[in-house]
């Protein structure tokens, strides 16, 4: 059966492939053969990605809403926008669960013009700066002309001394990091110039997913028990990651929730991390 893609190509339905994408938001074998079949009952000809995603999102809501928050994972990173102010943040969050010390929204004097950085990061006294490249669309993709820009900013402010953690600190290297995807150019320029890329799907085994699924850096967007202005109300608040409401549950409490939708959404905060 032939379904439409986000891109509008189309291509042939594998049934394999939305199995596999069902089985890693944590639903059992059994479960995800029944959304398959429910599924399946309900396609038709041209159908589109973005339908057949709506249908596996509500029916595995209906088991868990920790499923449906971890398959919606992708979804709700986009959701950090519109702008990608809070996308920024919660790269930071990402370098911080690996034990790196953060600033964000920093200027730097380059030695021709001064630059403004989303993030800096320091690791075993090494700095680097970390370009956001938040896209709305999910197909956009970050081309060539992306790291080719980011590299003419590192090396103006590269092998400077800027006032960042200590007065005198150096910044020797540079990130870039997407909420889609680079082109193969993109990659292969950025490979060859000695940036580092970050995005959904790569490099293949360290990528936002698998980062996303190792450490518990669900951002708040993906909880179902929460209605968009109240994601908004807690971004603006700064609590970026579901574990920090786990942490900090007076947030709930201060973006007007009742102690009964408090409960639910601890809940499923809890079953996303895995802190049950």
């Amino acid at each position: 059966m032939k379904i439409i893609k986000h891109s509008g190509d189309i291509v042939e339905f594998s049934s394999e492939k939305l199995k596999k994408s069902l089985l890693k938001s944590g639903a059992n074998t059994g479960t995800v053969d029944e959304i398959l079949e429910t599924i399946k009952k309900q396609m038709y000809e041209g159908i589109s990605t973005k339908q057949i995603y709506k249908m596996a999102f509500s029916l595995l809501k209906k088991t868990a809403n920790a499923h449906a928050a971890r398959y919606n994972l992708r979804e709700a990173i986009r959701l950090l926008g519109p702008a990608g102010f809070f996308f920024e943040r919660y790269v930071a969050r990402l370098f911080a669960s690996e034990h790196y010390t953060t600033i964000i929204n920093l200027t730097l004097l380059g030695k021709c013009v001064s630059h403004e950085i989303d993030v800096l990061v320091k690791k075993n006294e090494v700095i680097a700066m970390v370009e956001c490249k938040y896209h709305a669309g999910r197909e956009a993709a970050s081309d060539v002309k992306v790291p080719l820009y980011i590299l003419s900013r590192f090396n103006d402010l590269k092998d400077r001394n800027h006032p960042i953690f200590n007065v005198k600190d150096i910044v020797s290297s540079c990130w870039i990091v997407t909420n889609n995807r680079f082109t193969s150019d993109a990659i292969k320029f950025a490979k060859c110039s000695g940036l580092n890329l970050l995005s959904w799907n790569y490099p293949e085994d360290n990528n936002l997913k698998t980062k996303n699924d190792s450490n518990s850096l669900y951002p708040v967007t993906c909880l179902t028990t929460l209605s968009i202005a109240e994601k908004d109300k807690l971004l603006i608040l700064d609590v970026i990651l579901v574990k920090e409401i786990i942490n900090n549950s007076e947030c709930l409490n201060r973006i007007g929730l009742s102690p009964n939708r408090m409960k639910n959404v601890l809940k499923e905060a809890s079953e996303l991390c895995r802190y049950i």
